[in-house]
């Protein structure tokens, strides 16, 4: 029986209670109310009702048996590993793997991954997120650090919020941007429509900042160098499709998809102090091929 243990972010504030818990666990919302109305949920070191809304450093705790979805467990999944120390370890995440286990996605995750890989993981983020401290998108690739212990961990998760951390992405987005840079400064929260989508509104959201530059332009599309200047879920894909220049190839947040090879968003820098060196470490990996395809393709001729 896994013991959940969960803290609210800066992404999940001013929701309800069991509204968080069925969108951060394995659980349906009618399962998560029955553990609320049993006493079974623990927020803060008190027992809440369902309707609580989260906020930001709320710590829940709770243990289940959940039928549908087995323990975690380690897996012999290559990991193509850029940085390794006894604190924590920097990989290139290829398209179409998620990063940690989700009914659907039980296993062949990121995290059986590591726990094959390493002897130890952070277990800040939970029974189901051990070792990861900030998330990709299944079809989106490149560099996600993880941690092996809670110290390292906290103290990552630190700049994540501080904005010292840095992240920048190729993305190829649908349309030719006119602008040669640009910022979006828009404010992302849920979609009430969809609650697994995000999208820019003043209702319940958080300030959202991404700047772009152009790098190449085809006759129909775009090729950006994207920063995040906040790290909001699904941020460079909502705020593209704020701009009527979705990622291309975006099946959620795009107009159409154009083949199956997944969205053209690509993580190819990191950069973030050290938690024990307390020095700055600078990552950077290559573009997929089959981003360097499409460039081609279009008569491209940018070079990493």
């Amino acid at each position: 029986m896994p013991k959940i243990k969960l803290k609210v972010d800066e992404d999940n504030t001013d929701i309800r209670l069991d509204v968080f818990l069925a969108e951060n666990t394995p659980l349906s919302r009618t399962a998560i109310q029955k553990l609320i109305d049993n006493g079974e949920v623990v927020l803060n070191g008190f027992k809440p009702n369902k309707k609580e809304k989260t906020q930001l450093n709320d710590v829940i705790v709770f243990s289940y048996e959940e039928k549908t979805l087995t323990d975690i467990r380690p897996q012999d999944i290559p990991l193509d590993i850029v940085y390794e120390d006894e604190d924590l370890i920097v990989i290139n995440k290829p398209k179409d793997m998620v990063v940690h286990p989700a009914v659907g996605n039980p296993d062949g995750t990121i995290v059986n991954a590591l726990l094959y890989h390493c002897k130890e993981l952070s277990d800040v983020n939970g029974y189901y997120r051990p070792g990861i401290v900030h998330r990709i998108d299944k079809d989106t690739s490149g560099l996600l650090v993880c941690a092996k212990n809670n110290e390292a961990h906290n103290f990552l998760s630190e700049q994540l919020k501080d904005k010292t951390c840095y992240r920048k992405y190729y993305a190829i987005v649908s349309g030719v941007i006119e602008n040669n840079e640009g910022e979006i400064n828009a404010p992302i929260g849920r979609s009430e429509k969809n609650r697994q989508m995000m999208c820019v509104t003043s209702k319940n959201s958080k300030e959202a900042i991404t700047l772009f530059r152009v790098l190449e332009r085809y006759n129909d599309s775009t090729l950006l160098d994207v920063e995040l200047k906040t790290g909001r879920t699904h941020q460079i894909r909502v705020h593209m499709q704020f701009i009527n220049h979705p990622v291309l190839n975006d099946g959620r947040y795009g107009k159409k998809t154009i083949d199956e090879t997944g969205q053209y968003l690509h993580a190819y820098f990191l950069s973030f102090i050290h938690p024990r060196t307390k020095e700055r470490m600078d990552f950077r990996v290559s573009m997929p091929e089959y981003m360097k395809e499409y460039i081609r393709s279009k008569g491209g001729t940018y070079d990493e």
